[in-house]
């Protein structure tokens, strides 16, 4: 009996929805909800030259646009989820979209930098409360069987869609509108899910438990601040005192973080979670390639845009194969699993992207679309969708059906974290790569630039194509230097630490089910 059933003879229960027996509305709203939080990581990513004009942004500060989302999306999901099963999954989803609206509109009414990435971060905040709770409600608003199984299917299809939806919504709106609306989009959107959610939607049942706020502070800081030491690094250099601070204050909080979970009842991230090696390693390659894959995406963005010269629909649409070859390599090794087991597909999948990134260190401002992206990205899409569905397999795998959630959302935060930590690692290399080339081609521009060349770059600063073009392409390809040296971990962690056997694909199966899609 799910929640939405009524007693004969009682009426109503205490939080039911006004207008029970509508569960394909019902499943729009949630899936309305995961679609906003998915593609919101993506949408700016088009937008991303525009707001670096607009407020002023170097591009290694522009990195936190993208890196303050994941940051407190992927360090606070584990508590989302917590919150809802302890104050109830309708109220705590309602509250995170509210979040995520008002953070969505103070950042398209941003006018500074810093203003923009603190509605970034407090977009990150709704969406750690919103999207594992969406997920969750699907439990308990649809009876187990091929009802809960459609639901899932519904919702799964909109977390891998919604990178490739966002990429093209971003294009479209910030080349015929303003890269602001990337952000205004999500206000009407949101106000309307959190309006139906009372209507369709019935509240859960409160769990007792306890909050791990201790936890969930700790990660998330001493993530951020190792995120910003290596930004700073780019910029600063390795010697600078607020540099070595950030890292100090890094390995700090992470040891306070593993103290405390080590301690805490209710742990929000319980370290018995690492003890399997299927497990441990499942969650070190997809950190490693999420680390990659968001420096990848970022920085084909710039390049595309600031040396093809491409509008940002045309951007989007550039992005498009990725997303294709993400989803034939997923449909691939979900057919093939039960004939060859997990590892083959990670294995395959973890040299695909390697060698993807590896053709991209050679870009240059020589490269074409074809050359420089569209072969680089098939390979690498068709690589990260061979390990998407082994990799949720085989996090799940050998847990208690009550604990696959937890499961599955660490490897979703693992995600979001290790994105955010690739990208700054990404951008050191970029600044330093960059800041050395540009020294090359200032001498040669001054040597060879004309007059009228000289006077722009005397207003703005930036030097002209080609000089300006030879500098981001030299920056970028030696940026995927450790993006390769990424998935090469993910390649031989896959190699000598993944053990799983056909013969566990059925209890896989089972446990992955009763944890549902890892959406992201």
């Amino acid at each position: 009996m799910t929640t939405s059933q009524l007693t004969k003879d009682q009426g109503p229960r205490p939080g039911a929805a006004r207008r029970e027996g509508r569960p394909g509305i019902a499943l729009t709203v949630i899936a309305a909800c995961q679609l906003m939080v998915v593609l919101d990581a993506t949408i700016v990513n088009i937008a991303l030259p525009h707001i670096q004009d607009a407020l002023k942004f170097s591009t290694t500060d522009l990195t936190w646009v993208v890196s303050a989302y994941t940051l407190t999306f992927g360090g606070l999901l584990l508590l989302g989820g917590r919150a809802g099963d302890i104050l109830g999954r309708r109220r705590v989803f309602m509250t995170g979209i509210l979040v995520f609206t008002l953070a969505s509109l103070l950042g398209g009414f941003a006018q500074e930098p810093w203003q923009l990435l603190a509605a970034r971060a407090l977009q990150g905040v709704g969406g750690a409360i919103a999207s594992p709770t969406s997920l969750a409600l699907i439990t308990t608003t649809f009876p187990e069987g091929p009802e809960r199984n459609r639901a899932f299917g519904v919702f799964a299809a909109v977390s891998a869609g919604g990178g490739a939806i966002g990429l093209l919504t971003g294009g479209m709106l910030t080349e015929w509108l303003d890269w602001r609306w990337v952000l205004f989009v999500n206000v009407p959107i949101g106000i309307l899910i959190a309006f139906l959610a009372p209507l369709y939607i019935s509240e859960s049942e409160r769990h007792p438990g306890r909050f791990d706020i201790a936890g969930a502070l700790t990660s998330t800081l001493g993530m951020a601040s190792l995120v910003y030491g290596f930004i700073r690094a780019a910029e600063e250099g390795w010697r600078d005192s607020i540099t070595l601070g950030s890292f100090v204050a890094a390995v700090v909080l992470l040891l306070a973080f593993a103290l405390v979970e080590s301690r805490a009842k209710e742990p929000i991230t319980p370290l018995r979670m690492f003890a399997d090696r299927n497990r441990s390693g499942s969650y070190v390659i997809m950190l490693s390639l999420a680390a990659a894959m968001f420096g990848m995406f970022f920085f084909i963005v710039l390049f595309v845009q600031n040396v093809l010269g491409y509008t940002p629909i045309e951007a989007g649409l550039a992005f498009l194969p990725v997303t294709v070859a993400i989803v034939a390599g997923a449909g691939i090794s979900q057919r093939l699993l039960p004939v060859l087991g997990p590892k083959p597909f990670m294995v395959t999948g973890s040299a695909l992207v390697a060698v993807g990134l590896s053709w991209q260190t050679f870009v240059s401002p020589d490269s074409t679309y074809v050359s420089g992206v569209l072969g680089p990205m098939l390979l690498f899409g068709f690589g990260m969708g061979l390990n998407f569905v082994t990799l949720t397999l085989t996090a799940v795998s050998g847990v208690a059906p009550h604990e696959a959630g937890a499961a599955s959302g660490l490897l979703n935060a693992t995600q979001q974290v290790g994105g955010s930590l690739g990208l700054s690692i990404l951008t050191t290399v970029f600044g330093t790569a960059s800041r050395d080339e540009g020294k090359e081609q200032m001498a040669d521009f001054m040597a060879n630039g004309s007059p009228a060349q000289k006077a722009e770059f005397a207003k703005t600063g930036e030097l002209p194509a080609p000089w300006g073009h030879e500098v981001l392409s030299q920056g970028i390809s030696t940026a995927f230097i450790p993006a390769v040296a990424m998935a090469l971990l993910a390649l031989v962690t896959a190699v000598v630490v993944i053990r799983v056997r056909k013969s566990d694909l059925d209890a896989l199966s089972g446990t992955a089910s009763a944890a549902g899609p890892a959406g992201g």
